[in-house]
């Protein structure tokens, strides 16, 4: 489904019963809210799930960039005000946390719970090289030369060699990734800086990382629960950047519980 809002036209997917808590689904950068299958078919009979593409991906439009993180915050706060969304809550991974972070501030008592996945507060300062060098990649290569050293951080080598479906099938994502859309969002991400402020935060928040994520690594979750009162911090053994697909029942399990005790 399509609702033009906040400039763009926004695609998202409903799922589960009405009048269930709603459960919000954000997918990490070159992706979309097909990376979020395992946890829909998992959640869907206790949840209303929105599980929505963010601008430049997927089938949300793509329009030129940079993007902003609070630019990202305010398309999630238009399509939950355009659908009557009230205090649902949030699980994002990677990109999709930086979002969730970014939105809990900017919008406070909107959230009833928040889970940040696979994601950081804060980039250091030599982040903002590789980030250049992704995004000149993708400008003057397109996606393709971004495909094989993404999947290489996303997942596991055991992974790589026992499911290749699911590899292939993130690859295809990748590629599909509109080049405006993957360099809107890549000049924004470098950019969080929000560690100092996750204290203001006023929803119980749920941390999870893959213990094996090269990209936004354990130590950046571990930053996140320190500097979150009352937060709560899973680690998924045998597990890179896609934690979601590379465990997903362990991931699920966790978000579950997290969210049982949050009605």
């Amino acid at each position: 489904m399509k609702l033009p809002l906040n400039g763009l036209t926004t695609n998202y997917e409903l799922h589960g019963p009405k009048g269930a808590p709603w459960l919000v689904l954000s997918h990490s950068l070159a992706c979309s809210s097909a990376m979020w299958t395992p946890q829909i078919e998992a959640l869907q009979g206790d949840y209303r799930i929105l599980a929505y593409d963010t601008r430049g991906h997927g089938g949300t439009e793509a329009p030129p960039g940079p993007y902003t993180l609070e630019q990202l915050a305010d398309d999630l706060h238009a399509l939950l005000g355009a659908l009557g969304v009230e205090r649902p809550h949030f699980c994002g991974l990677s990109m999709g946390g930086m979002i969730g972070q970014t939105y809990a501030l900017k919008y406070p008592g909107r959230l009833r719970s928040l889970t940040l996945a696979d994601t950081t507060s804060r980039y250091p300062a030599e982040a903002v090289a590789v980030w250049a060098g992704r995004i000149d990649v993708a400008l003057t290569q397109g996606m393709g030369p971004l495909a094989a050293p993404t999947l290489q951080r996303w997942f596991t080598p055991a992974f790589h060699a026992r499911h290749p479906a699911v590899v292939q099938a993130v690859r295809e994502l990748i590629l599909a990734t509109p080049v405006a859309g993957y360099v809107g969002c890549s000049q924004a991400i470098p950019t969080i800086d929000l560690t100092a402020r996750l204290s203001e935060i006023d929803c119980p928040v749920l941390v999870i990382c893959g213990a094996d994520d090269p990209g936004t690594p354990l130590s950046m979750s571990e930053e996140i629960h320190a500097h979150t009162p009352g937060s709560r911090l899973v680690v998924l053994p045998k597990a890179a950047h896609l934690a979601n697909l590379e465990q997903p029942e362990a991931f699920t399990a966790a978000l579950r519980e997290f969210l049982r005790l949050r009605p």
